[in-house]
């Protein structure tokens, strides 16, 4: 097994022209791994998808909003079925998207995170947010099936849950990006407790706070 630490590196060598000494950890010693992951730049497939995501870096640089991003590069790529999976838990947030993404141009296909309305009972979920009552499961591979059976040419997931993202991803067969994520606590704004980590969050990012099992 190989191990990288390129969050603890001070060198940065991998964004000067001429390089210097590697540290031992940085991937970049391995020459198969960086060449095999350049060529594929270059497959059809993923060409346009880089490139215009490269360029749309540039032109909108401290400029776009992530979302302006998002419509900015679908309407480069061409992609005008756009769909949007969503929480329910930020519901107000996908009237809004989808809203603008229309206003755009764009046909906006979404899903909501629990479609199909079944109870977290039958999969075996014993911790909920409200026990004793009808709770029902987040959804994220009906989602994912359901904006590929619409026909969806690029995907936004708005609040999925930590692992339910996941799913979602593991089961669509459609580019996506992520507009927000979901963090309660921060107002949706999760690097709060990254910069905060030394001051008002540091006793909260703890496991051991006996809230964790």
């Amino acid at each position: 097994m190989t191990n990288y630490y390129c969050a603890q590196c001070t060198h940065y060598e991998c964004s000067k022209e001429v390089k210097g000494e590697l540290p031992p950890s940085c991937p970049m010693r391995d020459k198969d791994l960086i060449e095999s992951s350049f060529a594929e730049y270059s497959k059809e497939e993923n060409r346009k998808f880089y490139i215009t995501s490269s360029e749309i870096e540039a032109l909108g640089y401290c400029q776009w909003t992530r979302l302006r991003e998002i419509m900015e590069f679908s309407f480069r790529m061409n992609y005008h079925r756009i769909g949007l999976a969503f929480c329910r838990g930020l519901r107000n947030e996908a009237r809004t998207v989808a809203k603008i993404l229309k206003e755009n141009g764009f046909d906006v296909i979404s899903v909501i995170c629990k479609t199909g309305g079944i109870d977290k009972d039958k999969a075996g979920i014993v911790h909920k947010v409200h026990p004793c009552e009808y709770e029902p499961m987040c959804n994220p591979v009906a989602q994912a099936k359901a904006l590929e059976k619409a026909g969806t040419e690029f995907n936004i997931v708005l609040g999925l849950c930590v692992g339910h993202d996941s799913l979602f991803f593991k089961y669509t067969h459609t580019m996506t990006t992520v507009l927000a994520v979901k963090d309660r606590v921060t107002g949706h704004n999760p690097l709060a407790a990254v910069y905060n980590s030394e001051g008002y969050f540091k006793t909260r990012l703890r496991m051991d706070d006996g809230k964790t099992e």
